[in-house]
C-alpha cells in the first residue's frame, strides 16, 4: 500500500474506476486525480440530448457527481455523497466535451464538502455542483495487513 498520498490517490482512483460500469458506460475519463481533487471528461453524444437539442442535465450531473465521488475517496476511505446541488448555468451540445474537476473544500471527521466546476472544451462554464461526502467503514483499497 503506498504511503505518499498521491501514490494513494491514484491507485484509490484507478480501483474505483474499474469497479464503476455507470461512468465507463457514458464514456467518461479519469483524466487527474490527487488528495481530495479528481478531474473528469465525457463527449456528449447524440443520444444524451434533450427535446432542446442540449446534453440532457442528468448527464451533466452524473459527470460531475462522478468526478465528486473520485475526489471525495481519493484519501482511500469508503466515501458515498450525502447530499448535493447544481446549478446549469449554459448548455453543452453534441459534440462537446465536459470536463468535471472536483475539489475538496473541507474535510473533517467523517464530513466533506467538494465543489465542482463543469466546463466545455472551450473553458465555459456550465454548470456548479457542490456535494457534501459521507465516510462510511472500510476501504477503497485494503491496506497491507
Amino acid at each position: 500500500m503506498p504511503r505518499d498520498p498521491q501514490a494513494l490517490a491514484e491507485l484509490a482512483g484507478k480501483t474505483m474506476y474499474e469497479r464503476d460500469p455507470a461512468s465507463q458506460a457514458l464514456g467518461m475519463a479519469l483524466e487527474a486525480i490527487g488528495p481530495g481533487y479528481a478531474r473528469m471528461r465525457m463527449a456528449v453524444r447524440p443520444d444524451m440530448l434533450n427535446g432542446h437539442a442540449t446534453c440532457h442535465g442528468g448527464y451533466i450531473f452524473m459527470l460531475a457527481d462522478s468526478a465528486f465521488a473520485f475526489a471525495s475517496n481519493s484519501h482511500n476511505f469508503n466515501t458515498v455523497g450525502a447530499g448535493c446541488t447544481i446549478d446549469y448555468l449554459a448548455p453543452g451540445g453534441a459534440g462537446d466535451v465536459l470536463v468535471a474537476e472536483a475539489v475538496e473544500q473541507a474535510l473533517a471527521g467523517k464530513t466533506g464538502v467538494y465543489d465542482v466546476a463543469v466546463s466545455n472544451q472551450e473553458g465555459r462554464r456550465i454548470a456548479l455542483f457542490r456535494g457534501k461526502s459521507h465516510r462510511i467503514a472500510g476501504h477503497v483499497v485494503e491496506p497491507d495487513g
